[in-house]
């Protein structure tokens, strides 16, 4: 399992992520075999948010039945969670007091005393940056998170925050798969005016996020658009499955492990969030993470899933 440092932080951590969103109605034992399994492949680094589950806070709540984590097994783990939508709105909420009250949610629920990594959960319109900035002095100083970032922000969002927040960004979660790349594609064909490609819709997202020390983290990585079903496997991609499987082939692993190092391979240092419930899953997820694509092999995916290299 490839290892990175989150700029800005101590944190060592693996570049695939076991994401726990869908784990409310499982038992203990299946929670427990999937974060084992996880852990066993060297993904020590564990992805929440408040709005998970069927209750607020409820696969947090869960995860921490299931565990049972004690303090030093707590310490062996990096748990990043998120704040800021309202799921009963639907709106989004970067007030100082949403973001404290839904912190302390998140620990009573987890069971500890800290969070790693908080997150603000897509963009809020109304934001102000002065609220947010109060509320992450807060928690930092208090010790009840210790690494701040973002989901689904714009740079332009990033920079807003930036202006008043004085911890680091240290991440920005972002969906990204091979058939679902507008950020990667978009850079490609730049300046060619007949492909709808070249259209930029991020602002230059992964350069920004190079120029700036945030780790990418890589949400939906095997669902083909917004959450609209998998590519891997799927009559939809036949050309792109036909690659896959041919490298899947070559490499001795699963098309599971192709798709998350195409993602890995990007110099950017990209995390990807598993949403995986399947141990079986998990450990074929990570087999991609230091698997080393060539350029061309990596080129002839993004062609296959029907992006154009001028």
């Amino acid at each position: 399992m490839r290892t990175l440092t989150l700029p800005g932080t101590q944190i060592t951590a693996p570049n695939v992520v076991l994401g726990l969103m869908r784990i409310q109605e499982k038992s203990d034992e299946e929670v427990r075999t999937l974060v084992r399994t996880a852990r066993d492949a060297g993904i020590d680094f564990l992805d929440h948010a408040d709005i998970y589950g069927a209750d607020l806070h409820g696969c947090e709540k869960r995860f921490a039945e299931a565990l049972q984590l004690s303090p030093s097994e707590r310490e062996k783990w990096t748990i990043q969670t998120k704040a800021g939508i309202v799921r009963e709105g639907p709106y989004f909420d970067f007030s100082y007091e949403h973001i404290v009250e839904s912190v302390e949610g998140s620990l009573q629920a987890l069971g500890t005393d800290y969070i790693d990594i908080l997150l603000l959960h897509r963009p809020d319109a109304l934001v102000e940056p002065e609220e947010v900035a109060r509320a992450f002095d807060e928690l930092e100083a208090a010790g009840k998170v210790r690494a701040f970032g973002v989901s689904n922000h714009t740079p332009r969002q990033i920079d807003l925050l930036k202006k008043f927040v004085k911890q680091p960004i240290v991440a920005n979660q972002v969906q990204l798969s091979i058939t679902h790349s507008p950020l990667i594609a978009q850079g490609v064909a730049a300046n060619m005016q007949a492909l709808e490609q070249s259209v930029s819709r991020d602002e230059g997202l992964i350069d920004h996020a190079r120029l700036h020390d945030i780790t990418l983290q890589a949400w939906s990585p095997f669902q083909a658009g917004f959450f609209d079903g998998p590519f891997l496997g799927s009559e939809r991609f036949p050309e792109l499955n036909a690659v896959i499987d041919r490298l899947a082939a070559q490499y001795d692993v699963t098309p599971t492990a192709i798709a998350v190092a195409w993602i890995t391979r990007h110099p950017a240092n990209m995390q990807v969030v598993l949403g995986t419930t399947t141990p079986q899953r998990v450990a074929d997820a990570a087999a991609g993470s230091d698997l080393p694509l060539t350029r061309a092999e990596w080129y002839e995916i993004f062609r296959a899933a029907g992006y154009t290299v001028p």
